[in-house]
């Protein structure tokens, strides 16, 4: 969900304000996707990089998770969404750890759809920690290191409970992956828009789809084969 803070200074405006008019089209798209049926919907909030701007920008931003947190309860509710996440979350502010544990709680039974916040996530940072816990289970004689393949590593990654990546949406015009879920977009489709975040609605959600409907997927193989 890129361009918060360009949306904000080309209007003269707060990089916070940027922020807060960002979780307006986080309603539309969570919504939109509900509706549509979609299952699975991941939102990278906030990386593990992220930590590293101005401090009172951080801070907000924290503020403002625990303020939409609360705020959209009833939209998940209504919506029978269930909320989870990925990442460090441990790094989180007490309040909004609380408030986030809280809000997934509160979601556990629903099932039309799980929305999944990355907070504090970065995929290098996933990737390490498996192979640490993997080290220590062959170590340990726990499981041989024949056993290893991707299913093993799936089991092991912050999103073991989710599918592999089928569409990833980057907007605001920036055409990289900047360490979201790299291990799991390994056969996504990747859409790129050049509208900023706070401007992001319905109808550029319905775009996006329906670019990847007018996909191929062949996963390796011929187009021949796929037909």
């Amino acid at each position: 969900m890129d361009g918060n803070g360009r949306w904000a200074k080309q209007k003269g405006l707060l990089r916070v304000v940027g922020h807060e008019n960002g979780t307006k089209s986080v309603r539309e798209v969570v919504e939109a996707s509900a509706e549509l049926g979609i299952k699975n919907l991941t939102l990278y909030a906030f990386s593990t990089e992220n930590w590293n701007r101005p401090k009172i920008e951080v801070q907000k931003l924290m503020k403002l998770l625990v303020k939409s947190l609360k705020k959209e309860i009833k939209t998940l509710q209504d919506n029978n969404i269930k909320l989870s996440a990925i990442g460090n979350l441990n790094d989180l502010p007490k309040n909004a750890h609380s408030e986030l544990l809280e809000v997934i709680d509160k979601t556990k039974e629903n099932n039309a759809m799980t929305l999944t916040l990355a907070l504090s996530y970065g995929s290098r940072e996933e990737l390490i920690n498996v192979v640490k816990e993997l080290s220590n289970k062959v170590k340990n004689n726990i499981i041989s290191s024949d056993s290893i393949d991707e299913s093993i590593i799936n089991k092991h990654l912050y999103t073991q409970n989710l599918p592999d990546v089928d569409l990833l949406i980057r907007t605001s015009g920036e055409q990289r992956i900047s360490n979201f879920l790299l291990w799991q977009i390994a056969y996504a489709e990747l859409y790129f828009t050049p509208i900023l975040w706070p401007d992001f609605r319905k109808a550029d959600l319905y775009d996006a789809l329906i670019a990847y409907q007018n996909r191929e997927r062949r996963f390796g193989k011929t187009s021949e084969q796929l037909s």
